[in-house]
């Protein structure tokens, strides 16, 4: 019984590593098979683009321009910061439903991989999908970003509605009426 109760909470973090192991392994194929600021492969026309940019930035390249100390402190250190006290408050609370521990841990394995990226290569996070965005806001194509990207995106979109529409634990409206 007592394994059950650990393996059960740990779980979730099998996305953490399915995440972190599929971005790395996308990050790394693109770095050997294609060159940088090349197109390597379109797909239905001109929506979508394999590439590969280097973002020495945060999302949409802010920061970028950030004096070194300042980039680290903000892009690396603060980052994970915040990976550190989602894993601490993933642990310390029992009010997370399972939709959302499974959501925190796609967002922390994303986080990861990119500050993976950011300790490891100091040109920049790799990033190489491109989709054509029609110029909404402004923007022909929305800025490129990667499978760490994309997990922090859909599973952070996935906490937020699951806080509107899952009851927490516990919850007195789960309970049946005696």
């Amino acid at each position: 019984m007592p394994e059950q109760k650990l393996r059960t909470p740990l779980a979730p973090f099998i996305l953490t590593g399915g995440i972190l192991a599929l971005d790395q392994i996308t990050k790394f194929a693109v770095v050997a098979a294609v060159k940088p600021g090349r197109i390597a492969w379109r797909a239905f026309g001109d929506f979508f683009w394999l590439v590969h940019q280097k973002n020495t930035g945060a999302a949409f390249s802010m920061g970028d321009g950030l004096p070194e100390p300042l980039r680290v402190a903000i892009l690396i250190v603060l980052p994970l910061a915040l990976m550190a006290a989602l894993c601490v408050y993933y642990f310390k609370t029992d009010e997370l439903t399972k939709v959302q521990r499974w959501a925190l841990c796609g967002i922390v394995g994303g986080g990861v991989g990119n500050i993976i990226d950011r300790i490891a290569r100091p040109d920049g996070v790799i990033d190489f999908l491109s989709v054509k965005f029609y110029g909404l806001f402004g923007l022909e194509r929305w800025p490129t970003f990667n499978v760490a990207d994309s997990a922090v995106v859909v599973c952070g979109i996935l906490l937020v509605v699951s806080g509107f529409f899952v009851a927490p634990k516990g919850d007195e409206s789960e309970r049946p009426t005696p």
